[in-house]
């Protein structure tokens, strides 16, 4: 069962045109979301999760019409925002429980069965009597994960949900992700081009309320492939290399600043070729 949005579009009451003629098919597995903060990741998420209205557009799962059946997509919706609150002084197993019953879920028996198994599967059995104030980052967002699997959801979204992680938590949670997206749809929402790279088949790359380019990861780094070129330069050069090149990123390597530029030919003698990567499309694509 696919999810298929046509020409979606929201402006705010204050102007802000958030979503512009949106169109994208997605079926299941692992969907990457990418694009810098204030792109219309969120805004794109909150609609389909049914939170707030569309100005105009469709989308369609399967044959569930999510802008107008909005209680049908909520059986079968699994949605962990970016901001996820939760009381501090309840525990894992309580606080999940809750969750629970007004998911509908409500044989006690059939419950615990539940509640406990998807503790299991984030890893947070041990430590479900805990309250969840005192949960770290990740155990938190793994929690969240764990609510938003309750009922067996056919479509899941994550919004922004590595951000703030350190590495180690990063890397369960990746793998958390890819074992729900084997069999569901997963929309994963991010800034985080790695997050993409290492989970997703298939993503877009938004900016300013626009899909701004789509495909599989690896394809759209082969289309970059030799369109990548490379400089290290002093500081005080950067200014002029700007006006003569499309720069898409700089950072600083050992005092330098290493110039990445994108260009379908060798710009210069002095830059040299690199084998491009998803973070030099995204910032080629936003860029541009």
């Amino acid at each position: 069962m696919n999810l298929t949005i046509t020409n979606l579009s929201k402006t705010y009451s204050n102007g802000l045109k958030a979503l512009s003629n949106i169109n994208m098919e997605i079926g299941s597995g692992m969907f990457g979301l990418l694009g810098p903060n204030g792109a219309g990741k969120s805004s794109l998420m909150r609609t389909i999760a049914t939170l707030q209205e569309a100005d105009s557009g469709s989308i369609m799962f399967g044959d569930i019409d999510v802008l107008k059946q909005k209680d049908e997509v909520r059986k079968i919706l699994g949605y962990l925002p970016q901001d996820f609150g939760f009381y501090p002084k309840v525990s894992a197993i309580d606080m999940l429980n809750h969750f629970a019953i007004l998911k509908g879920i409500t044989n006690p028996k059939e419950r615990k069965e539940v509640c406990e198994a998807l503790l299991n599967q984030t890893n947070l059995f041990d430590a479900r009597k805990r309250n969840i104030g005192d949960f770290s980052g990740g155990m938190r967002q793994r929690f969240g994960i764990a609510q938003a699997l309750l009922g067996n959801p056919k479509l899941v979204i994550v919004d922004e949900p590595t951000a703030g992680l350190d590495p180690m938590e990063r890397n369960r949670f990746h793998n958390l992700l890819s074992e729900i997206g084997s069999t569901v749809i997963v929309i994963l929402s991010t800034h985080i081009v790695d997050d993409v790279r290492n989970l997703c088949s298939n993503m877009v790359i938004m900016n300013q309320g626009s899909i701004l380019l789509s495909g599989k990861p690896t394809q759209t780094i082969e289309d970059m492939k030799e369109k990548i070129w490379m400089k290290l330069i002093d500081k005080e050069q950067l200014d002029a290399i700007k006006t003569r090149h499309q720069v898409i990123s700089t950072k600083v390597v050992e005092g330098k600043i290493q110039v990445h530029i994108f260009s379908a030919s060798q710009p210069e003698n002095s830059f040299v070729p690199v084998n491009a990567d998803l973070e030099d499309v995204y910032f080629a694509t936003i860029t541009r």
